[in-house]
């Protein structure tokens, strides 16, 4: 059976049921093209390769996403105040209009992100 944190997750989207996944990290990554608008505050998603995802509008407020590869993701009007991004890749991610504030950048790579706004 599936870790307990992943009873029910709604992205707006979808509904991934428990047991389809092992943990909250894995089922973001195997859905991470359905995420634009998901409530994921208080994730912890250190270490989930999001690369190329679609996190426009997300809520991400308090994750944890040190160290995870968010390279090419959209992460535009996404709400990352006060989120872990220590270490992060973030390298050509699309940050216009996101909320960057009390975020931990930390060591992150910002290499040709377009247009944060801390």
């Amino acid at each position: 059976m599936g870790n307990p944190e992943v009873k029910r997750w709604d992205n707006g989207q979808v509904i991934i049921p428990a047991g389809k996944y092992s943990s909250l990290r894995e089922a973001v990554e195997k859905e991470y093209n359905n995420l634009s608008r998901a409530n994921l505050s208080w994730a912890d998603l250190s270490w989930a390769n999001l690369s190329g995802a679609d996190l426009s509008g997300a809520n991400l407020s308090w994750a944890d996403l040190s160290r995870a590869d968010l390279s090419g993701a959209n992460l535009s009007r996404a709400d990352l105040s006060r989120a872990n991004l220590s270490r992060a890749n973030l390298s050509r991610a699309n940050l216009s209009g996101a909320n960057l504030s009390g975020a931990d950048l930390s060591g992150a790579c910002l290499l040709y992100t377009a247009d944060a706004a801390a």
